[in-house]
């Protein structure tokens, strides 16, 4: 599952409301964009990665703000109906972590309890659902797990759906002793043994850097993937205004507050 170019263009955009500077809420809007990939897994028309969701949002199904996750699920019907997409049960998914947003969208790295927004994809009819948790996420592999076959969080395990196999690590290095949080040598040990073989697709909440400037992540991870690249790297936690990068002879797209739809 590759890239065919670097070049994404715009599908849509969600508006939402996230916490700014000291707190404040303020209105944005979540990029919604496209790129090709030489292949999918069988049984997807599109995947629809995204990350960083930090936010609330109206769902386009009417009702009070939910999680700007939520909302997104939600939009792959109407998106659906109006032939920007395939049917949601041809829509893969792949969550990059941190889903979670303070309920009035007045406090930066609020934590909590993130399950309602895998439960949103899962209920929108999405056949694949994996992902991997962010710092700031409340969420298990076991709750996860009762939502469907096919709908996992990943930490240091690999999951095949159809032809692809996608690999994960959640969290970022760090303390320990705090929640999603490992250190260094621990976090490359997890990514070796998903790099011998190199999964098709890795999930990452903390990633690599990219190959220019603005393109901020861990420069170790880099050096350890660069050697047995996945044909393509998925990452957040920090925002990167050129979202595609090279790394080996695969690319790395980071989705922080971003969402990005593959299509062949």
């Amino acid at each position: 599952m590759r890239l065919i170019g670097t070049r994404t263009h715009r599908l849509a955009t969600v508006p939402y409301r996230a916490a700014g500077p000291g707190g404040a809420p303020q209105n944005v809007q979540l990029e919604v964009d496209h790129v090709r990939v030489d292949e999918l897994p069988v049984g997807c028309d599109a995947l629809l990665a995204a990350g960083d969701l930090q936010g609330v949002a109206p769902s386009p199904l009417g009702g009070d703000p939910v999680l700007l996750g939520i909302a997104l699920a939600d939009y792959l019907g109407v998106w659906a109906e109006s032939g920007l997409l395939p049917p949601p049960d041809r829509v893969g998914v792949l969550l990059t972590g941190d889903l979670y947003s303070a309920p009035g969208a007045d406090r930066r790295g609020a934590s909590g309890p993130v399950l309602d927004v895998w439960l949103a994809f899962a209920a929108a009819g999405c056949p694949m659902v994996f992902g991997v948790a962010g710092n700031h996420d409340e969420v298990s592999a076991e709750q996860v797990a009762e939502l469907g076959r096919d709908v996992a969080l990943l930490d240091g395990d690999r999951r095949g759906f159809g032809d692809v196999m996608v690999g994960g690590i959640s969290g970022i290095v760090g303390d320990p002793d705090r929640a999603l949080r490992r250190t260094e040598k621990d976090f490359l040990a997890l990514l070796g043994r998903l790099t011998t073989p190199a999964a098709d697709v890795l999930l990452m909440h903390e990633g690599p850097t990219g190959d220019r400037a603005g393109q901020l992540g861990r420069a170790s991870v880099r050096s350890a993937l660069e050697r047995r690249a996945p044909a393509l790297t998925l990452c957040g936690h920090v925002h990167w205004a050129e979202p595609v990068a090279v790394l080996g002879d695969g690319h790395i797209v980071n989705v922080d507050a971003r969402a990005v739809v593959f299509t062949t």
